[in-house]
C-alpha cells in the first residue's frame, strides 16, 4: 500500500474531473467460490484498490465534488473473523485508510438513497455489474419518487476520467512497476539456469513461480505461460503438461504482481542449451524488429509507431528467409505476414497486465506520453503445418520487455533478463 496521500491525491483529481452535482460509486471485488467452501484466491477490483488501497472484498466507495469521501465496508465480527480473517472496520475507515467517513456495508442503500437528493448525475464504471445493480437497485427503491427517478435519468461511465487517469503513471507507481520488472526478470533467469531436457513445461513454471514468491511478490499477474515446441505456436498456452525435448525451444510469458502492479515479461530459449541454425535466424529477426520498435517509442510519436516499426522489420525478413513473397510494400498491404505475425505489439502495463487506456480517441491513434508503461512483444510463430520452409516449421519466438515512456526516451523495466543469443547460451551453460 502507498502513503495514504496518493490515495487521497487520486480522489480529488477523479473528484476534480466530474461535473457538479454528481456523485460516483466504484465497488469492491466479491470473493468468488472454487469449490464448495473454497475460494479463489481474492484480488481486488483494480479500480477500486487504486483509489483506496483498501484489500478486503464486499466493499463501496462513494464520492462526488464536495462530498466527504464515503467507505461502506463490512463491520467487525470476532466470530466470522476466527475463520476467514481480520477486518478492518467501518470505525477504523479513517484512520487506516485516509478516508472522511466508514460505514457498515449494510447502511448503503439507505446513506446512498438521501446522498441522490442533491444529484442530478450518477457515475461508475459501466463494465462494473456490482456497481450497476448498486445503482438500479436504489432508483428502484420506494423511496424514490418518479420525478426524481427522471431528473437522476443520467448516467455516465466514470471509466472515462479514472482511466485516462491510471494510464500515466506516478513516480511512486513508476518504482513499483521496476520493482515488478526486476522480480520477474528473476524469474526468468532461474528458469533458463534450471531448464533441461526432460522436465515438464509445468515444472519449468514452478521454477518461475517459486522465484517470484522468494523474492517478495504476493502474485503472479496472470497465468504463466510455458510452451515447448510446437505448443508456443498457441499464444495463450496454459496447459502445461508436455515434455520439454532437446533441439526445441521453449516460450515463457510470465511476470509477477507487486502492490498490485504487474510485470511482463517473454523470453524464448533453446531446452538444451543451444540454438539450432534456424533457430538462430528466426530469434535474431525478432529480436531486431523488438530494437526497431523500443526505437520508436518515444514522447509524440504515435502510439501505432512502434508496431508498424516491428511489422515492417518482421516482414522484411520474413521475406528474406522465403517464408512469405514479396515485395515488401505490398506484403505489408496485403498482410502476408499475418498467418505468423497475428498480434499488437504492445499493450498498456499497470494494474492490469492488459491495462486500462485509450489507444485512439475520435478514431486517431493517440501519441506516447511520458510515464505510460507499455509492453514491447513482437513475436513468430511457424506452426509445424504451416507453408513455411520445413526447417522453420515447429518454431515460435516471442521476446517481451516492459517499456516506460520518458522524456530521455524509452526505459526498459526489465532488461535485467537477458535476450541476447549468445548471453542466453552462456547463461544456460552455467
Amino acid at each position: 500500500m502507498f502513503p495514504l496521500h496518493v490515495y487521497q491525491n487520486r480522489r480529488d483529481q477523479l473528484k476534480g474531473m466530474m461535473p457538479e452535482n454528481s456523485l460516483a460509486i466504484i465497488s469492491a471485488a466479491r470473493e468468488s467460490i472454487r469449490n464448495r467452501d473454497a475460494e479463489y484466491p481474492f484480488r481486488q477490483s483494480s479500480d477500486f484498490w487504486y483509489l483506496t488501497g483498501f484489500t478486503e472484498p464486499d466493499a463501496v466507495l462513494i464520492i462526488g465534488p464536495g462530498h466527504p469521501d464515503r467507505l461502506f465496508v463490512r463491520p467487525k465480527n470476532p466470530d466470522q473473523e476466527v475463520w476467514t480473517g481480520r477486518r478492518l472496520g467501518p470505525d477504523h475507515v479513517k484512520t487506516g485508510l485516509g478516508i472522511d467517513e466508514g460505514y457498515p456495508i449494510d447502511e448503503l442503500d439507505a446513506e446512498f438513497t438521501t446522498l441522490l437528493a442533491d444529484i442530478t448525475s450518477i457515475e461508475y464504471p459501466f463494465y462494473c455489474n456490482d456497481s450497476a445493480a448498486i445503482v438500479d437497485r436504489v432508483m428502484k427503491a420506494k423511496g424514490i419518487k418518479s420525478r426524481q427517478q427522471g431528473r437522476l435519468s443520467h448516467r455516465a461511465d466514470l471509466s472515462r476520467f479514472l482511466h485516462q487517469a491510471r494510464l500515466i503513471k506516478t513516480n511512486e507507481e513508476i518504482d513499483v512497476m521496476r520493482e515488478a520488472g526486476r522480480i520477474s526478470a528473476l524469474g526468468h533467469v532461474a528458469a533458463m539456469r534450471a531448464c533441461q531436457p526432460g522436465m515438464t513445461e509445468d515444472q519449468l513454471a514452478s521454477i518461475v513461480e517459486h522465484t517470484f514468491r522468494m523474492e517478495g511478490s504476493p502474485a503472479l499477474a496472470y497465468q504463466t505461460i510455458v510452451g515447448g515446441g510446437d505448443n508456443a505456436c498457441i499464444l495463450h498456452y496454459i496447459d502445461r503438461a508436455d515434455m520439454l525435448n532437446s533441439g526445441d525451444l521453449v516460450l515463457i510469458d510470465a511476470g509477477c504482481e507487486v502492490k498490485g502492479y504487474a510485470g511482463d515479461i517473454t523470453r524464448t530459449f533453446p531446452v538444451n542449451g543451444s540454438f539450432t541454425e534456424a533457430q538462430a535466424e528466426l530469434y535474431d529477426l525478432v529480436l531486431s524488429a523488438q530494437a526497431e520498435a523500443i526505437d520508436a517509442m518515444v514522447v509524440g510519436k504515435s502510439i501505432k509507431s512502434f508496431h508498424e516499426a516491428a511489422l515492417r522489420r518482421l516482414t522484411e525478413g520474413l521475406i528474406g528467409l522465403n517464408i512469405i513473397e514479396g515485395p515488401l510494400e505490398v506484403a505489408i498491404e496485403e498482410k502476408r505476414y499475418a498467418t505468423y505475425y497475428m498480434h499488437g505489439t504492445g499493450h498498456f502495463l499497470g494494474l492490469d497486465v492488459h491495462d486500462v487506456g485509450m489507444y485512439e480517441i475520435d478514431s486517431k491513434p493517440i501519441e506516447l506520453s511520458e510515464g505510460m508503461v507499455i509492453t514491447c512483444e513482437p513475436g513468430l510463430y511457424l506452426k509445424k503445418g504451416s507453408d513455411a520452409p520445413a526447417k522453420y516449421r515447429g518454431i515460435a519466438i516471442r521476446i517481451e520487455d516492459d517499456v516506460l515512456i520518458t522524456q530521455q526516451g524509452p526505459e526498459i523495466l526489465t532488461k535485467d533478463v537477458p535476450k541476447e543469443r549468445l548471453e542466453i547460451e552462456a547463461l544456460m551453460r552455467g
